[in-house]
């Protein structure tokens, strides 16, 4: 099989997985495409939004649709590094046994580590599943452990504060995406949320999708083919150049934001596995609408989730993070000329 017809059967796929998953997530066709697209540029997911949303939902959804081994951790305040390696317990014999704990216990086959609640989890863990997700190898019992096709998806509540650890820069920076899930504002929608039963059992929802609708041993693969086969411009390079130096240098531009010194804003722009990271992700969004060159609007959709948690406020305004953030992220594309 040619590559054209290749990539052109996996498109139909990946457009077949999304609406798969949209029958157990409604409204949300953003989220679910900005997913998509991390899957198949190969990239980390992490979730947030207030609570009941979905983000679990949607998660699960994707785990199943996806197919392959899959582990879930519940992030907890007393998890610890060595509970995501190993489990030790005493058998019905009153013996001491270890067993693999949830990142070894498939090996190879692992595919999807879904991580809930990630900010209840200790800096200690955060850190062994940074490794885990920039490297897919983790060491133990002298050996290294691998995870060639290992997909990390988490999702963070941003409404509790008690118990939690925020996220570190360094292990923000690994997931492709930082996606924000808000309440759907359709009145349509809200009403079929509340009134129609079916949408009541989350578990009966993810039993609905299709599951193992791909080979996900070939998603390196198909990855790699996507980003070998769409094509940027100069004109788009030159235009990605410049929005990367508008996360560092926004004042330059004449870009300002309310109550804020431009001068004292930013701490470190986005660093080049997030330009990298950016470009991964556009080529995906090309794919999915079945070319193979970039266009300006390829990048603009995915800048915002790829740029906003890897730009660095100085410490008087990463407080108002969440307030800045998007609204840079929105001026640099509204500044920055577009081909």
């Amino acid at each position: 099989m040619n590559t054209e017809h290749q990539l052109e059967d996996w498109r139909i796929i990946a457009l077949n997985l999304e609406r798969e998953v949209a029958k157990a997530v409604i409204g949300q066709p953003q989220t679910i495409r900005l997913i998509n697209v991390a899957t198949f540029a190969r990239g980390h997911v992490l979730l947030e939004g207030d609570v009941g949303v979905g983000k679990t939902t949607v998660l699960r959804a994707f785990s199943r649709a996806i197919g392959g081994e899959f582990e879930r951790v519940e992030g907890t305040v007393d998890l610890m590094p060595s509970d995501m390696i190993y489990h030790t317990y005493v058998d019905a014999e009153g013996k001491p046994r270890i067993d693999p704990g949830p990142l070894l216990r498939h090996g190879e086959r692992l595919v999807t580590f879904f991580f809930n609640e990630i900010n209840r989890a200790r800096p200690q863990v955060q850190s062994l599943l940074l490794r885990a997700m920039a490297e897919r190898t983790v060491s133990a019992f002298n050996r290294e452990y691998r995870f060639p096709h290992m997909t990390v998806f988490a999702d963070r509540n941003k409404i509790e504060k008690e118990e939690t650890f925020e996220l570190a820069s360094a292990a923000r920076d690994r997931f492709m995406f930082e996606l924000n899930m808000s309440k759907p504002s359709d009145r349509g929608i809200r009403r079929a949320l509340v009134f129609e039963t079916a949408f009541h059992d989350a578990d009966k929802l993810i039993e609905n999708i299709q599951a193992a609708m791909l080979p996900p041993g070939q998603l390196n693969a198909i990855g790699a083919l996507i980003q070998d086969t769409v094509r940027s411009s100069k004109t788009i390079e030159d235009y990605v150049l410049d929005l990367w130096e508008a996360s560092e240098t926004p004042g330059r531009l004449g870009i300002q934001l309310d109550g804020v010194d431009m001068n004292r804003l930013i701490l470190a722009g986005a660093s080049p596995r997030g330009m990298s990271a950016l470009m991964r992700a556009a080529r995906v969004v090309a794919w999915l609408s079945g070319r193979t060159h970039l266009e300006p609007d390829d990048v603009r959709a995915v800048l915002p989730s790829v740029l906003g948690h890897r730009v660095f406020f100085t410490p008087i305004y990463e407080l108002r993070r969440a307030e800045l953030a998007g609204a840079l992220v929105e001026k640099i594309i509204d500044t920055v000329a577009a081909p």
